[in-house]
């Protein structure tokens, strides 16, 4: 919780002065009582008190003092507020490496499907946008709520050389720069970050570590300059095994001499031996950590669906600095008004008895 007015809590000092003055004066009253006759009938005029009559509606008006203290100096509270109009890239990996078989039938197939459920399972909700990221990275479909388009270019997806982590971050915030003007792109000024998160989040999905372009943290500072969270889904395993690419999968034009040939019996692609290369871990998870996300770990096709199924949750609700003041206020109003009717009603004068 934070202050907009940290000063007004020096009237906490006015709740101890009250009660000071309160005890200065019942002993003044104890000095000045005279002596009557009858003290039976000073104690029948005087109302019965007990114990909890006498400190209820003291610590009532206490803390409703204090309550009103706190009000005044304008708290607020960090919420999480639900946010319908997100944006959400997923930068998609389609290095050559996407083609390991270590996920059947191999990583590129696996990814695309659980992407499309992803995508699916978000019908009517946020702008979704695609980055696929090899040597560069591209934007393959701007933010939209289509859901069908979104799919359809799934389908599109090949592999190719390189893996440019940090090229595909800096793309994916150009891109929901271009439809949220609370994100400023790159190469611009992001202005004031604020407070809270923006309404937009990216989805990096690799097999790999980057090996050019952009480091990955200085495309994760920016995005943190933006107030726009990473992210990170580290999926396939450490085990080698084959990397084999259906035809349709293969962009011939990154791989050289990698094309052309069969596999497996008549079936189209290429074989490049078995996948060495290994997920950066600890880049990915300070790429989540600069930026206020999560990195997530996918070993098959499962364990990928299950971390995109879990993303929505965290990413379409982002936090606000939301002013309390007028909830303390009214709860010290509420406090010190039952104090005094409370004391009103037990210090009564109770009729004569006969």
């Amino acid at each position: 919780m934070s202050f907009s007015w940290p000063w007004a809590l020096l009237s906490f000092l006015v709740i101890p002065l009250i009660f000071a003055v309160r005890e200065w004066a019942r002993r003044r009253r104890r000095r000045a009582a005279v002596r009557v006759t009858s003290i039976a009938l000073v104690r029948g005029a005087l109302p019965g008190r007990t114990l909890w009559t006498r400190k209820i509606p003291t610590a009532l008006f206490a803390v409703g003092l204090a309550l009103l203290a706190v009000g005044a100096a304008r708290p607020q509270a960090s919420v999480p507020v639900p946010q319908t109009s997100a944006t959400i890239l997923l930068a998609l990996d389609t290095s050559g490496s996407m083609c390991s078989t270590d996920v059947d039938p191999n990583r590129i197939t696996a990814a695309r499907k659980a992407a499309a459920e992803f995508i699916e399972s978000q019908r009517g909700g946020p702008r979704i946008g695609l980055v696929t990221f090899a040597g560069t990275a591209g934007l393959l479909v701007p933010p939209t709520d289509d859901t069908d388009s979104l799919i359809e270019a799934l389908d599109d997806l090949t592999v190719s050389r390189g893996t440019a982590i940090g090229q595909a971050v800096l793309t994916s915030i150009d891109a929901i720069a271009e439809v949220d003007p609370s994100v400023a792109p790159t190469g611009a000024d992001p202005g004031d970050s604020g407070s809270g998160y923006a309404g937009a989040a990216i989805v990096v999905l690799t097999d790999g570590a980057n090996i050019q372009g952009v480091d990955p943290q200085v495309a994760a500072q920016e995005a943190a300059l933006r107030r726009v969270r990473v992210f990170t889904i580290g999926f396939g395993t450490t085990d080698p095994a084959p990397m084999v690419c259906e035809n349709s999968q293969f962009d011939g034009r990154g791989f050289g001499g990698w094309g052309g040939g069969g596999w497996g019996g008549g079936r189209g692609g290429f074989d490049r031996g078995r996948n060495p290369r290994t997920i950066d871990e600890p880049a990915l998870k300070q790429m989540a950590q600069t930026t206020g996300g999560s990195y997530h770990r996918a070993e098959n096709a499962d364990q990928l669906q299950s971390a995109l199924d879990a993303l929505p949750g965290t990413f379409t609700v982002i936090r606000q600095q939301v002013d309390t003041a007028a909830a303390f206020a009214t709860g010290g109003g509420l406090l010190v008004a039952a104090a005094l009717a409370l004391s009103l009603w037990w210090n009564r004068p109770r009729p004569p008895t006969r």
